[in-house]
């Protein structure tokens, strides 16, 4: 695939941020890790990815801004770019050595997500997408599954931390879904959840509590691959709702309703 300028820089910065990563995934027992929060840990290699990419990105557009979900935001000159970054999504995986995580960079222009670039250093996996230009695993293009309905497909969802998110509406949406997928599955990286769906292997997914780095580059591999994702509500600003609903036409619309649906009284 013929890459622009922009995304190379992007890959660049994350395959840079994941030869680091697994540098200290390989001594992952040794890793100084701090306590942020309930079931939300951030490790030395989370803030020194986030420096890598940051470095490389700015070195090459130095107007653009940076959000990351380590640090603050910063605000650039230019107005209408932004970085998006998580420069280790799937930490607790990562720090169980659980080799499900990824570095994820996305470009926003004028609130548009036009590339985004998603590497799992464990598994040598590089998403990437720009916008109107296609999907890709590596160099192999991608295409969402084209299966029509729940009871045949495999669906992803994101189960809510300790300390974090509704447990008990989240165990509501998974009570309707189990009843109507084929399986469910969580990764344990909403990166990743959203590059399987791009390639086929998830049928759909849906996540509610998320941040903007979480889906960013996500939400345009799915679309770039044929898919369609929503937030719960049928709109399109998930990076501020923090809700992701995706998949084919079909599966989309179909595990929409399912997942909204309330639990029936007697």
């Amino acid at each position: 695939m013929a890459r622009s300028a922009l995304l190379n820089v992007m890959v660049q910065a994350a395959l840079k941020a994941g030869k680091s990563l697994s540098r200290d995934f390989g001594e992952v027992q040794n890793l100084q890790v701090s306590v942020k929060g309930p079931g939300d840990f951030v490790s030395q290699a989370d803030l020194k990815a986030q420096k890598i990419i940051r470095d490389e990105l700015m070195k090459a557009r130095p107007t653009y801004g940076f959000l990351g979900e380590e640090g603050d935001e910063i605000k650039g000159t230019d107005g209408a770019h932004r970085w998006i970054v998580d420069p280790l999504d799937g930490t607790t995986n990562f720090l169980h050595g659980i080799p499900l995580f990824a570095v994820s960079v996305a470009l926003e222009r004028n609130g548009e997500i036009v590339a985004g670039v998603t590497f799992n250093p464990a598994t040598d996996e590089l998403y990437t997408s720009e916008r109107g230009g296609g999907a890709f695993l590596n160099d192999r293009r991608l295409r969402v599954a084209s299966r029509r309905v729940l009871s045949d497909s495999v669906i992803g969802c994101g189960i809510p931390n300790l300390g974090r998110g509704s447990h008990g509406k989240f165990l509501v949406e998974l009570r309707h879904a189990m009843g109507e997928a084929a399986g469910i599955r969580s990764l344990g990286s909403a990166a990743l959840d959203l590059a399987y769906v791009a390639a086929g292997r998830f049928d759909g997914f849906w996540e509610t509590g998320l941040s903007p780095w979480d889906v960013a580059a996500g939400i345009l591999f799915v679309r770039e691959a044929g898919g369609f994702v929503s937030d719960f509500d049928g709109g399109t600003d998930m990076l501020n709702t923090g809700e992701i609903i995706c998949g084919n036409e079909h599966i989309q619309k179909a595990l929409a309703e399912v997942v909204k649906r309330p639990i029936p009284t007697k």
